[in-house]
């Protein structure tokens, strides 16, 4: 098996867990807690701060020494945009399933920013329509660029079924701005139905021998987590499962500027 691939356990409590010194790199956590009611999930930010993604269910919320009350909507994640929360750094945190919850923490370093507390409610994020045809793919920013966080970015992406996502293949591994920005990335995915399977590839470019430094392909399987060190990263959602993805993102700036590999980017154009 991949070693970027990491395999949810199919139970309850965290059942996926990545930290930087488990995935090899800097900035970037992601936990999954998988709740059922009156079962709760909770941390200390320390450094770092959280976005809280309510991916399914409902749960009542606490943090910064605040009552938050009952955030959480939706049952699918393939249905409408989520509930979550943002939390800086020296914080704690604590939700309490009161349907079954579907919990993603995402984090990443804090700055010092000072930032407060915030709900993010489904009214307050932008969606849009990326890419055309047999790639086009639906997005929800829960965390982008334009909103305040130290170092997150979080989006969520819906690919239906026989449709490419994270194409053509882009990356963003160089800290060379303006052009490209270095960003770890997670990727979380569900599928609908959940028995489907779709496919990722993460690779890097080939030097003059045709040698690359990172190549893998990898079968996503309904709650599955891809680690995207370095490299392009893109989708395919097989005929009939659509395929849903958490993404977070973060490194030495908070800017998403990615590069395209030359020999596919005749296709942003055909």
């Amino acid at each position: 098996m991949s070693k970027l691939l990491v395999k949810a356990n199919k139970g309850h409590g965290r059942v996926a867990h990545v930290t930087p010194q488990i995935a090899g790199w800097t900035y970037v956590g992601f936990d999954l807690h998988r709740l059922k009611p009156g079962e709760s999930a909770s941390g200390k930010t320390d450094d770092r701060e959280v976005c809280l993604v309510f991916v399914t269910g409902k749960g009542k919320a606490t943090a910064g020494g605040r009552d938050l009350g009952l955030l959480g909507e939706r049952m699918s994640p393939f249905e409408g945009k989520p509930w979550s929360v943002y939390v800086p750094e020296g914080s704690d945190w604590s939700v309490t399933a009161d349907t079954e919850l579907e919990l993603a923490v995402c984090s990443a370093p804090g700055l010092g920013g000072g930032l407060p507390v915030r709900v993010i409610r489904p009214e307050d994020l932008g969606q849009e329509v990326r890419g055309k045809g047999t790639n086009t793919r639906y997005v929800t920013n829960v965390l982008p660029e334009g909103k305040p966080a130290d170092s997150l970015l979080v989006v969520e992406v819906i690919t239906p079924g026989g449709h490419t996502s994270s194409y053509p293949p882009h990356k963003h591994d160089q800290d060379n701005l303006p052009a490209e920005s270095y960003l770890e990335e997670t990727y979380y995915h569900r599928l609908n139905p959940p028995q489907g399977f779709a496919f990722q590839r993460v690779y890097t470019d080939a030097d003059k021998n045709g040698h690359r430094a990172l190549d893998e392909a990898m079968a996503i399987e309904d709650g599955d987590v891809v680690l995207v060190p370095k490299g392009y990263h893109p989708c395919a959602a097989c005929h009939g499962y659509d395929l849903y993805y958490l993404n977070v993102m973060a490194g030495p700036k908070r800017t998403w500027k990615f590069h395209n590999a030359p020999e596919h980017e005749w296709l942003m154009k055909a």
